[in-house]
C-alpha cells in the first residue's frame, strides 16, 4: 500500500485543519525542535521533536553534518559543527518520532527532508542522535523584526536620516532636526513637505533614537528653501523639479515602527505630469533625545517628578545600549513579561518609556536571558500611542503556561551619537580583543593615543566594549606587551579613567585633566577582551532567609577557619583551644541566571593550595558576608573563597559541568546553582562581639569584579536583622534589584555600599 511522503503528509494534515504549512519564519522556533540531556549549553543536546504535541526523539541512522546543519538552523543558529550518536546526550523517553532523516542541506526545518514518516522507526532510545552547533545565533532568532514586519515596500525603504540646514543643528550631536531623507532603491530621496504630519515624524524620530518629536518654525525654513531656490549658483531648483528628487507623500499613524509600514507613494500617479511635489518643500522635522543622549545641562534646585525618577520598566541582560530582557515594576517587586502576544508595537511603547526610539526587534523566548521572580504580564496588547507599558491592555502573567523560558525581550533603535568611531582595538588576534586607541583633543587637534592602565578595570572595561558595539567585557586587561598597538597611536592621550558602568564612552568618564600615566606607555597600555554574552549571578535571598541561625562553635574546631582569617580579628587574642565564637551561620545558593558559564579568571595553575582545610582557591574573595547597623556601619564581617565553585545543582535536562573533586574545573553553567552549605567552614559571619539590637545583613558576590558579569545590581542581597543575645531573625530577604524602584544605584554607589563606605 503506498504512503505519502512526511512532508506531503505535513501538508496534508495541515490542509485538513483548515491551515496553512508553515512558512520558514514560523518553522524558526522552539515549538518544534528542542537540545536536551547531558549537555548543558543552549547550543548541544539531545535532539527532540515535537510532534502532535509530544515530544519525541531521532534516531542517529543515516543522520550526519547535513542533517544537523538544518536542525540547528531551525534552532535559530548558524551552523552545526558535529552531531552524537548512540544517545551520547542520554536516552530520550516517549516516541522516537524520525529515524532514516536525509536532507540535502538546503531545507529550512527538519520535517521538509526525507524519513520514514512520523513513528516509523526500528530504534531504541539507546539510538537517540544529538547535535552540536555554532553557538552563534541567527540575528533576529525568535523574534519579531522590523525587517520582517514590514509592508510591501519593505525592500525599498531601507532608511532615512535628518540633513541638518541651520548651524546650530549641525553642531549637536546627535542630529535631532533636519530635513528628512530616505533611502529608496540605493539612492537617497527628500520627502515632499505636503501633508507631513507630527505622525509622520513621530515614525521618523522613532526610526532614528528618539522616544517624540516636536513641532518646526515652517515659516523659517520656508524662507531658506525660498531663497535657496532663487540662487543660480545652487542645483536644487533643476533637482526639485525631478521626480526622482522626491518621496511624494507619506501617511502614518504615528504607532508604526518603521516608515515602510506607512503608506507611502513614492511618485505622482502615472499619467499625471506634474513635478512630484508642486509648491512645496523638503519635509522637516525635529525629534526629542532622551535624557541619556542630551548634553548634560546642571540646574540645581530643579527636581524631576517621581514619576519620571521612577521608571516603572526596565531592560536587563543586554549587550548593547537600549536592549534587554523588559521587566516591570509592579507591587513593589521588580517582575518579567511573558512572550505571548509581545510585538514590535509593544516593544516600541517599552523602548519610548525609556527613552529610545520605536523598536527595531521584539524578541521571544528568553532569548536575552531568563529573569527570577514573579512573571507580572502577558498577552500585552499596545495600540502604539500610549506613553508607558502600564497603559497597554494586558493579563496576569502568571498564568496560561507561561514560565521564564517565555521572557519577553527587545532592540531599540538607539541615536547616533557617534562614539564608536572615537574608540578602536588594535593588535588583538581577533576584532573583539587588543590595546584599546581612544581619539581625543590634545592642544586643539583630534590625535589618536592608548589609555594608561593605572587604575584600569572591568567597569572601564565594560563602557569600551558597549561603546564599540561589542557587547560585555570579558577581561580588563593592564599588560599588553603582546599586541602590537597602531603605528604613531602609542603615546598615552588618556588616564586617570574611572567609569561608573553607565557612559556610552569612554571620553564620558571622569579622567586626568593633564595626563599622568605612573607606569608610561607601550605594554603597560590598557587593554580589553569583549563578549556578546557574559554569565550573571544572583543570591537565592529566600535560602538565606529561611536557614539562618546561631552556633556557639568551641575554638578547637576553628583552627583552620581561623587560619583563613573566617574570624574576628578578638579572635586573635583568646586563649585557644579554650573558648568559643558567636556564629551566624546560613546556607547561600547563587544562581548563573546569564547567557554565559561563570568561570574563576584564573586558570588551574594559579589556584591556591590551602593545606589546613585541603583545597584549591580558584578565587580568594568570592564572597562577602557583613553585618551592618541601621546607618550602614559594619559591625561583623565574614568572607568566602571559592574553594569549591561547581555545579551542585542543575535541572532536569542540564548535565552537571563543573565539579572540585579531584582538582576538578570550577564553574557555574548556565541555569545550574552553586550551593554552600550552613554546616561547612567559613559559612558564617563571626558575631562574638555584637550586642543585641536591629541590623542589616548583607552578601555581596564576586565583590571585587574578578569576573565579568552582564549585571553586576543584582550581586547583593541584604536582609533585616534582630538580634535578641540569645536567638536571630532574618526577614525581607532581597537582592539589590528587586524591589527599588528607581532603576538601580550607580555601581559608584554600590561600591560603597560593598566597601562599607556610608
Amino acid at each position: 500500500m503506498w504512503s505519502p511522503p512526511a512532508t506531503l503528509s505535513l501538508f496534508l494534515l495541515f490542509l485538513l485543519l483548515g491551515q496553512a504549512p508553515p512558512s520558514r519564519l514560523q518553522s524558526l522556533g522552539t515549538t518544534k525542535l528542542r537540545l536536551v540531556g547531558a549537555g548543558s549549553r543552549p547550543e548541544e543536546g539531545r535532539l527532540e521533536v515535537l510532534h502532535q504535541g509530544q515530544w519525541g526523539t531521532v534516531c542517529d541512522d543515516s543522520f550526519a553534518l547535513q542533517e544537523a546543519t538544518v536542525a540547528c538552523r531551525q534552532l535559530g543558529f548558524e551552523a552545526a559543527l558535529t552531531w552524537a550518536h548512540s544517545a551520547k546526550y542520554g536516552p530520550g523517553e516517549g516516541p522516537i518520532w524520525l529515524d532514516n532523516v536525509r536532507c540535502m542541506g538546503t531545507e529550512s526545518s527538519l520535517d521538509q527532508c526525507e524519513s520514514n514518516g512520523w513513528g516509523v522507526s526500528d530504534c531504541s532510545h539507546s539510538e537517540d542522535v544529538g547535535v552540536v552547533c555554532h553557538p552563534q545565533r541567527h540575528r533576529g532568532y525568535l523574534s519579531e523584526r522590523v525587517s520582517n514586519a514590514l509592508g510591501p515596500q519593505g525592500q525599498r525603504l531601507e532608511e532615512v536620516r535628518l540633513k541638518p540646514i541651520l548651524a546650530r543643528a549641525k553642531r549637536q550631536s546627535p542630529v535631532t532636526e533636519g530635513a528628512v531623507e530616505v533611502r529608496y532603491e540605493g539612492h537617497w530621496r527628500q520627502v515632499c513637505d505636503q501633508a507631513w504630519t507630527r505622525n509622520d515624524s513621530k515614525v521618523v524620530c522613532g526610526m532614528l533614537g528618539f522616544p517624540s518629536e516636536a513641532p518646526v518654525d515652517d515659516q523659517y525654513y520656508r524662507k531658506i528653501w525660498n531663497f535657496k531656490m532663487k540662487d543660480p549658483n545652487l542645483r536644487l531648483r533643476s533637482l526639485a523639479e525631478k521626480n526622482s528628487f522626491w518621496i511624494h507623500r507619506v501617511n502614518c499613524l504615528g504607532t508604526e515602527p518603521h516608515i515602510a509600514n506607512c503608506q507611502v507613494q513614492v511618485a505622482p500617479a502615472r499619467g499625471k505630469r506634474q513635478p512630484a511635489c508642486p509648491g512645496g518643500m523638503h519635509a522637516v522635522v525635529s525629534c526629542v533625545a532622551g535624557p541619556r543622549f542630551r548634553p548634560q545641562k546642571a540646574k540645581p534646585g530643579r527636581k524631576k517628578p517621581r514619576a519620571e525618577q521612577e521608571p516603572k520598566v526596565r531592560l536587563r541582560s543586554g549587550a548593547q545600549v537600549g536592549e534587554g530582557r523588559v521587566e516591570v515594576l509592579m507591587n513593589h517587586q521588580w517582575g518579567t513579561v511573558c512572550d505571548h502576544g509581545w510585538n514590535l508595537i509593544s516593544a516600541s511603547v517599552v523602548c519610548r518609556q525609556l527613552g529610545f526610539g520605536s523598536a527595531r526587534e521584539a524578541l521571544f523566548g528568553a532569548q536575552l536571558g531568563q529573569g527570577l521572580g514573579p512573571i507580572h504580564l502577558r498577552e500585552v496588547r499596545c495600540k502604539g500611542h500610549e506613553r508607558t507599558l502600564s497603559e497597554c491592555p494586558s493579563l496576569e502573567g502568571s498564568h496560561n503556561g507561561c514560565q521564564h523560558e517565555n521572557d519577553a525581550a527587545v532592540r531599540c533603535n538607539v541615536p547616533n551619537m557617534g562614539f564608536q568611531s572615537q574608540v578602536r582595538l588594535a593588535g588583538g588576534r581577533t576584532p573583539e580583543e587588543g590595546v584599546v586607541e581612544v581619539q581625543v583633543e590634545v592642544n586643539g587637534v583630534q590625535r589618536w593615543g592608548a589609555v594608561c592602565s593605572d587604575h584600569w578595570g572591568l567597569t572601564e572595561a565594560m563602557v569600551t566594549c558597549r561603546q564599540l558595539g561589542l557587547g560585555f567585557a570579558n577581561h580588563a586587561i593592564k599588560d599588553t606587551w603582546y599586541w602590537q598597538g597602531t603605528a604613531g597611536a602609542g603615546e598615552v592621550v588618556m588616564s586617570g579613567v574611572r567609569c561608573s558602568g553607565t557612559e556610552l564612552a569612554l571620553q564620558q568618564c571622569q579622567r586626568h585633566g593633564p595626563v599622568h600615566c605612573s607606569r608610561g606607555p607601550g605594554r603597560f597600555s590598557a587593554g580589553v577582551s569583549c563578549t556578546d554574552s557574559a554569565p550573571d549571578l544572583v543570591m537565592n535571598a529566600q535560602l538565606v532567609q529561611e536557614t539562618a541561625y546561631l552556633e556557639d562553635r568551641p575554638l578547637s574546631q576553628l583552627y583552620c577557619a581561623h587560619e583563613e582569617n573566617c574570624l574576628s580579628q578578638s579572635a586573635d587574642h583568646m586563649d585557644w583551644p579554650y573558648g568559643y565564637r558567636r556564629l551566624l551561620r546560613f546556607s547561600s545558593q547563587i544562581y548563573n541566571l546569564g547567557r554565559a558559564d561563570f568561570r574563576p579568571k584564573t586558570g588551574r595553575h594559579s589556584w591556591i593550595w590551602h593545606q589546613c582545610h585541603q583545597h584549591y582557591h580558584s578565587i580568594e574573595v568570592f564572597t562577602h558576608y557583613d553585618l551592618l547597623t541601621l546607618n550602614g556601619s559594619k559591625v561583623a564581617e565574614g568572607h568566602k573563597a571559592s574553594f569549591c565553585l561547581e555545579d551542585t545543582n542543575c535541572p532536569s535536562g542540564l548535565q552537571r559541568r563543573y565539579a572540585c573533586a579531584n582538582f576538578g574545573e570550577q564553574g557555574v553553567t548556565v541555569g545550574c546553582w552553586d550551593t554552600y552549605r550552613h554546616d561547612i567552614d567559613c559559612q558564617w559571619v563571626d558575631i562574638t562581639d555584637v550586642g543585641p539590637g536591629d541590623y542589616i545583613f548583607q552578601v555581596v558576590v564576586n565583590p571585587k569584579y574578578e569576573v565579568a558579569e552582564s549585571d553586576f545590581s543584582n550581586n547583593m542581597m541584604q536582609c533585616r536583622c534582630k538580634y535578641d543575645g540569645h536567638r536571630v531573625w532574618l526577614h525581607n530577604c532581597h537582592t539589590g534589584d528587586s524591589y527599588r524602584a528607581n532603576a538601580e544605584l550607580s555601581l559608584e554607589q554600590e561600591q560603597r555600599l560593598r566597601n562599607n563606605l556610608i
